[in-house]
């Protein structure tokens, strides 16, 4: 059985050899010509990685020529198929820049956003490309109006609109969890004023009267008549907006405890105010 193995494993050794000598002796060549034919095949045969190098090598020789359009459209993506999706967006960047009577430019500047999408990352990781990606899109939507890819950005920018406002949440439930009351305010208040159409804005609302309470319970007393103002005024128009609901009843008893709180204060203040006159 192995000495008939052996002929069966030279043949695929040189066949291999071959194909590897075929495409190494194309790219050493020197002829355009040729190396535009084979690029082009490679291509069609999805070997991506060969196409590429034979297009890089050939670019310079057709710029300004009319094969120059279709070159530089199938070298972007060549990146695009082997995953470099970075380098995609560029070169179809540079593509739409390069060739803007182009026929190919609205696909190519759907692929610019199309490639920043592919790297837009879970959603606990920085959303710098998710960012670029919406943006892209919503300038590919507002160039091509009539355009049947239209339909799909828009789904798309509210898939990365809602990672974003998951992230934001998530970030707000953090410094929640630490403690961080404030910084968690903030973070509420700007996701309501970033995404003021999120399904969660009951929660989110709830989660700014939480904090504003807790930071005025945990401030130093000084702070803390000015503090519990701010949570009385967010649980009151918590109160006056949802009239119903599973939060109604936790945000009355903090709307209650502060109002009783500022009442204390205020008691303390003139109590202190009428010893000094005494004195």
């Amino acid at each position: 059985m192995k000495i008939k193995l052996i002929p069966i494993l030279c043949l695929a050794l040189f066949a291999a050899v071959s194909c590897k000598s075929e495409f190494e002796k194309i790219r050493s060549g020197g002829d355009a010509a040729k190396m535009l034919e084979a690029a082009d095949k490679y291509y069609e045969e999805e070997e991506w990685q060969k196409a590429q190098t034979l297009y890089e090598l050939i670019v310079g020789s057709y710029r300004g020529k009319k094969e120059a359009e279709d070159i530089y459209y199938k070298y972007a993506y060549t990146y695009y198929y082997l995953g470099r999706y970075l380098l995609s967006s560029y070169y179809f960047k540079n593509f739409s820049t390069t060739f803007g009577g182009s026929t190919k430019k609205e696909e190519a500047d759907y692929m610019i956003a199309y490639s920043y999408y592919q790297l837009s990352p879970t959603y606990r990781l920085d959303q710098t490309n998710t960012n670029k990606a919406i943006e892209s899109f919503q300038n590919f939507v507002n160039t091509y109006t009539q355009s049947p890819r239209v339909e799909q950005c828009n789904r798309l920018i509210d898939e990365m609109r809602l990672k974003l406002e998951k992230k934001s949440f998530e970030g707000g439930k953090l410094y929640f969890d630490l403690r961080q009351y404030q910084s968690a305010t903030q973070t509420f208040e700007n996701l309501l004023k970033d995404f003021p159409e999120t399904p969660n804005a009951v929660e989110v609302r709830y989660m700014v009267v939480r904090a504003a309470y807790l930071l005025a319970e945990n401030s130093f007393v000084e702070r803390q008549q000015e503090r519990y103002q701010d949570a009385e005024e967010k649980a009151e128009e918590f109160v006056a907006r949802y009239d119903q609901g599973k939060f109604l009843k936790e945000v009355q008893v903090m709307l209650a405890n502060t109002k009783k709180k500022l009442k204390q204060l205020e008691d303390v203040r003139y109590q202190n105010s009428s010893a000094r006159s005494r004195s």
